[in-house]
């Protein structure tokens, strides 16, 4: 097929494989995983990457921000690639309005289309319908970020699917504007509404092959909106959001604010089997997957579990055979692309939010992601340079703040970014500390095998500013 996007970064959308399982089972993997390394001379089989090109290749898609203003001090984030191309993308939009930060990691399967092309369209729609009415009306369609700007957007549209969605947007700007109960929708339902709005306008839209073509593939997503001490979080799939907090004494905690849609939850394997026939219920969920096929049980995209048999049946299956219609296929929609939306109240102890796919969390948990931040922060003082109090200091003084200097600069980082500190961890740690050695061999893994190791990473860590959330009166999110 062609390829969905233009210059900025060519994607190009490929179908091979995408109606097969995308994992094996976890003991299974292990095994595998074991006996590679027992039976394989590892060094001699791959060609083992240098510190510099193992540098280079975990800081590539690195991005940091920092804000003057707001509940938001910084944000750092990256990204590495098992698939290729990658299938995870990521976005962050700041309001023209009232500075409040829209973050989001997306988690894409079958392919990189769905990801790439939500995670620009959502963004965009939930931060469009998060505005006053009085500015919706002020829509312009010539002016493309009237509403707000996107932080680090890396790629465009093809003219084409650019022309198709500028004319799906003004019409999604122009249906909130003849609502006539807009202003007493909560922001749980502009959220909700607008994940609707856009898997029916791609995934549930059989009528443009364009589109078609994108929704073959699908997308996990996990959203953040941070404004004021208001944290609104949205999920869809298998993203998993943390927050980390240090306590008064001296701890941190990782509060895990998501769940996962996915076979390990209980709630979520009742809630679909309760949407079905009892005839079906040992059926659409096999395997632990949706019809023995799909791992997360809630996705943008992945029309071939929402549309009509008859449908499929008719548009589908000449091109892509009877195998892209799954087996006990009797009364769909199977998927569903409604986000569960979960709300937190802010406060001076919280210190960060985490937002990444699952390629981070198969490898570390909450606990350990959020200390390795917390030592991060600690450290990453120690990377800027000394400079000494505007005060008289006795030789005394200055003796003991090298002292200090020198103590903390074994324990500073070796990157500025800590998402790029996480990857880093993640890849190579070990229990005394990172292994150059592991590092280099995770990331030398050829293609037909990396994924038996580990899986495309993605990761949004939002530093929150105390003193703003001190002074900050406590809001009720609305």
């Amino acid at each position: 097929m062609k390829n969905i996007f233009s210059s900025k970064r060519k994607i190009t959308f490929t179908s091979c494989n995408m109606w097969k399982s995308c994992s094996l089972n976890l003991v299974l993997k292990k095994i595998i995983q074991t006996r590679f390394f027992q039976t394989v001379s590892y060094s001699k089989k791959v060609g083992k990457l240098s510190i510099y090109e193992v540098n280079q290749m975990l800081t590539a898609n690195e991005c940091a921000k920092e804000f003057n203003k707001g509940p938001v001090k910084s944000l750092d984030s990256n990204s590495l690639g098992s698939n290729i191309p990658i299938e995870d993308s990521r976005s962050a939009i700041i309001s023209n309005f009232d500075s409040s930060l829209l973050v989001g990691v997306f988690d894409g399967h079958g392919g990189p289309a769905c990801s790439q092309v939500v995670s620009k369209r959502i963004m965009r729609m939930i931060a469009t319908s998060l505005m006053p009415k009085n500015l919706l009306k002020t829509y312009d369609q010539s002016q493309n970020n009237i509403f707000a700007s996107c932080l680090n957007d890396s790629f465009e549209f093809v003219d084409e699917l650019k022309h198709i969605y500028e004319e799906s947007f003004a019409k999604y700007v122009a249906d909130l504007i003849n609502d006539s109960l807009y202003d007493t929708h909560d922001i749980t339902e502009k959220i909700k509404n607008a994940f609707f709005q856009l898997d029916k306008d791609e995934a549930l839209n059989y009528n443009c092959k364009r589109t078609m073509a994108v929704a073959l593939s699908g997308t996990c997503a996990l959203l953040a909106h941070v404004s004021k001490n208001n944290l609104t979080v949205a999920n869809l799939g298998d993203c998993v959001a943390v927050v980390g907090s240090y306590s008064e004494n001296g701890e941190w905690i990782a509060k895990k604010i998501t769940n996962e849609h996915n076979a390990d939850n209980l709630n979520e394997i009742r809630r679909i089997i309760s949407e079905h026939p009892n005839n079906e219920k040992d059926s659409v969920i096999r395997s632990e997957r949706l019809l023995g096929q799909l791992a997360p049980l809630r996705a943008l995209g992945d029309f071939r579990f929402k549309w009509s048999k008859k449908i499929l049946e008719e548009l589908v299956v000449p091109i892509y055979g009877l195998q892209s219609i799954p087996v006990h296929y009797n009364t769909p929609p199977y998927l569903s692309p409604c986000p569960e939306i979960f709300q937190y109240n802010i406060n001076t102890t919280d210190k960060f939010l985490v937002l990444a796919t699952d390629g981070l969390w198969e490898i570390m948990t909450p606990m350990q992601v959020v200390r390795l931040i917390g030592e991060h922060m600690v450290g990453k003082a120690f990377l800027q340079p000394l400079r000494l109090p505007k005060r008289k200091l006795s030789i005394g003084d200055i003796n003991i703040i090298l002292d200090q200097r020198a103590k903390g600069l074994l324990m500073q980082p070796h990157d500025r970014n800590a998402a790029t500190h996480l990857i880093r961890n993640a890849l190579g740690g070990t229990e005394y500390g990172i292994s150059e050695d592991k590092l280099s061999h995770m990331l030398s893994l050829p293609q037909e095998i990396v994924r038996l190791f580990r899986d495309d990473i993605t990761i949004m860590i939002v530093y929150f500013d105390s003193n703003f959330i001190r002074t900050c009166p406590t809001v009720k999110s609305n």
